[in-house]
């Protein structure tokens, strides 16, 4: 392991880590809260939001997106940052590692085999009715993690989910965290008043802004999206190390799971993101976990400001962060031996035959 992985927290249970055998999963989903302009950047406008999940899922397997004519990418002035899937592929290539996608609840299906957990989208979390029945949701995510457990002995959960920062936070605010200005986002301006605004909509529309702390699925319900009781639900039911692969949405996953699970083990889990989120000067996931309890979380270097593709070179002033798994998805890469320079140069080489720059 070289020092490209920062750990805030305990650098031997990554060490634990290294001599188990992988399976990554990568978790989709959508929601209506996507479609509000200005919310995120995970696609080139707020309508084709719906199909970015599909399309990185597709991207990581076919080399293309099938579901889209153009290769999702998040604009920044005058230049695009490729999908964080173009990471999480070449992550995954490199180390041969198998990878996975559930269905968490997408409007566009992959073209591609995957395990349906829930057929329905999230609403609009502004509406206060984001998530039809998260606990059932969650229920088949425990059986999934059940049986995923049987074929690895460490199970890497990505989510791709346009607005989960949203969602995410709109679940920790119902749960009673300080989490307001504290999570990240996939623009350099991080747009913390439009998120805050949204959730206390939703809260009010529900009639429970003064109800606070919710119930951990009565906050999805209300102010979520089908990702996080999915994910929670897949890590409850492992009886493996799971390492949760996102940003500051996999700790909304974690409140759920300290709520919903008695006696919850967090020696059992932990979060893996890019460098890029965890020194997000907009947010802070650390100052999050804290409050849910003793997370530990890994956050991996790829060293794009040496990257000569300007597409790349974009993380590292803000642009896209995270997403897809990327940061766990280089985090197995390197639990395998495999170099972050090797990783580098491999998402690089995915760029000029996926994206011709």
């Amino acid at each position: 392991m070289d020092k490209s992985v920062k750990c805030y927290g305990s650098r031997d249970a990554l060490y634990k880590l290294q001599d188990k055998d992988s399976l990554f999963l990568c978790v989709i989903a959508t929601t209506l809260t996507s479609r509000i302009p200005g919310i995120t950047g995970a696609g080139a406008s707020p309508e084709l939001t719906d199909y970015t999940p599909a399309a990185d899922v597709e991207l990581i397997v076919h080399g293309v997106p099938k579901c889209l004519p153009e290769i999702p990418q998040t604009v920044v002035g005058d230049e695009a940052a490729p999908t964080p899937a173009v990471i999480t592929k070449a992550s995954l290539e490199i180390a041969d590692i198998p990878f996975l996608v559930a269905d968490a609840g997408s409007v566009v299906k992959p073209s591609l085999p995957y395990v349906n957990i829930n057929d329905k989208q999230g609403g609009d979390i502004a509406t206060g009715n984001a998530v039809d029945d998260p606990e059932d949701i969650f229920n088949k995510g425990k059986l999934l993690g059940k049986t995923l457990s049987k074929f690895t002995d460490h199970l890497i959960i990505g989510e791709s989910t346009p607005a989960g920062t949203t969602t995410a936070l709109g679940v920790l605010a119902a749960m009673g965290y300080d989490a307001w200005g504290k999570v990240s986002g996939s623009t350099p301006e991080n747009p913390h008043t439009l998120k805050r605004q949204t959730v206390e909509k939703g809260m009010e529309s529900a009639g429970l802004k003064d109800n606070i702390p919710l119930d951990p699925f009565q906050a999805v319900k209300i102010v979520g999206d089908p990702m996080i009781p999915a994910v929670a639900g897949i890590a409850a039911g492992s009886t493996v190390p799971v390492t949760l692969a996102g940003g500051t949405q996999m700790t909304a996953v974690c409140a759920l799971l300290k709520e919903a699970v008695k006696d919850f083990d967090f020696d059992k889990i932990s979060i893996a993101t890019t460098i890029f989120v965890a020194t997000d000067e907009t947010a802070d996931i650390n100052y999050i976990a804290r409050q849910i309890g003793p997370i530990n979380i890994f956050a991996v270097d790829p060293g794009f400001e040496k990257s000569e593709n300007r597409g790349l070179q974009k993380y590292t002033k803000g642009a896209v962060k995270e997403g897809a798994g990327a940061g766990g998805a280089m985090l197995a890469a390197q639990l395998k031996g495999v170099p972050i320079d090797e990783v580098r140069n491999k998402t690089e080489e995915l760029c000029r035959e996926i994206f011709k720059n």
